[in-house]
């Protein structure tokens, strides 16, 4: 465990709606610090569809989602938020004086005058190999990322999936493995076009075999996975002799350590109210699509309008002796010297 953190502000998740309530908490002189439990900023944009055009953003006819992504951090840029990814927020508690600790998976402790979770639909874990005995080999030769692609060459290398991950490190690796095998349990695949083009390539050069199938069942000494038993499209079964195991099957979502924290939960939304986006732990608030109320839509937009009144509600919350004053940016001095716009 690190010393404690103090922060005004602690934002748990940065996809768009983090990113943006960073942006209208900065506009009110208030700093943040930013959990995430994925390695890089954007949430579902950065993870899931990167490439996916989005037509509802104001003033933007169409944009891809990373590039949304990458102009809300160049938005948020002049407040200097300090952005602590690949960290999940394991807990977060009430402490005296009304502030909250919350500690990450990797020790990190913050002491926090207020917390929003814009933790979207909870933390993305990977769709996980269900073979018997399977999570013994995890992180050794079971992999569902790769943290060294060096380490790789040179091996027998069995990769599972039929999407961009899988295609992408199948062709990359391909060249450089000992014996290199795709699984999917189709013919067809969810990858780019032209990276199923090139694998196909591969496939017809020998430099790679593709398998349809499922994984069956692993064979094991006591401390060494040697093999994964595959079951083909046609009922058969067919060994395949394995140094190392790519798994990408996706993300999925998961509620996580949010359940745990004294929330009143609604079917996995954190419920809140309309005026300050608060949950039922005062301090504790909630914008995108973690939160519920009536007449809720899970929207992009949606999320920006939430962090939008949430950054005033926890401005009250820090400081409420402060009066509140509605000012624009376009001509409030004090505002435009926090953009680092302000004429000289």
């Amino acid at each position: 465990m690190s010393d404690p953190i103090a922060t005004e502000a602690v934002i748990i998740g940065a996809g768009p709606a983090g990113l943006f309530q960073v942006f209208e908490l900065g506009l009110l002189g208030i700093k943040a610090h930013v959990l995430d439990s994925l390695a890089a900023p954007g949430g579902q944009c950065t993870e899931l569809y990167p490439d996916k055009p989005i037509y509802d953003i104001p003033a933007i006819p169409v944009c891809g989602a990373q590039e949304l992504v990458d102009r809300l951090m160049q938005q948020i840029k002049p407040f200097g938020a300090e952005l602590h990814l690949g960290e999940e927020a394991v807990e977060l508690k009430p402490t005296e004086g009304g502030r909250f600790r919350v500690v990450t998976s990797a020790g990190t402790v913050f002491d926090a005058g207020a917390v929003v979770i814009a933790a979207g639909v909870g933390s993305f874990q990977p769709r996980r190999l269900h073979v018997e005995g399977a999570e013994v080999h995890e992180g050794r030769q079971l992999h569902y990322k790769v943290s060294n692609a060096a380490a790789l060459h040179g091996q027998r290398l069995v990769i599972f999936g039929g999407g961009d991950s899988a295609l992408d490190w199948a062709t990359e690796l391909a060249p450089k493995a000992a014996a290199l095998t795709l699984v999917h349990r189709r013919a067809e695949f969810r990858g780019a076009p032209a990276t199923v083009a090139r694998m196909r390539a591969l496939e017809a050069a020998g430099k790679l075999n593709f398998i349809e199938g499922v994984a069956h069942a692993l064979r094991a000494t006591e401390t060494e996975l040697i093999a994964v038993e595959i079951k083909c499209a046609d009922g058969s079964l067919q060994w395949l002799e394995a140094d190392q195991l790519l798994v990408f099957f996706g993300l999925a979502p998961k509620l996580g350590p949010v359940g745990e924290w004294g929330l009143d939960i609604d079917k996995r939304a954190i419920k809140v109210d309309t005026e300050k986006f608060q949950s039922n732990i005062p301090g504790v608030f909630a914008v995108g699509d973690i939160n519920t109320y009536p007449g809720k839509k899970k929207l992009i937009l949606s999320g920006f309008h939430e962090a939008a009144l949430a950054a005033f509600a926890v401005q009250h919350h820090l400081y409420p002796a402060k009066k509140q004053f509605l000012q624009y940016t376009t001509t409030s001095p004090a505002m435009q010297k926090r953009l680092g716009v302000a004429a000289s």
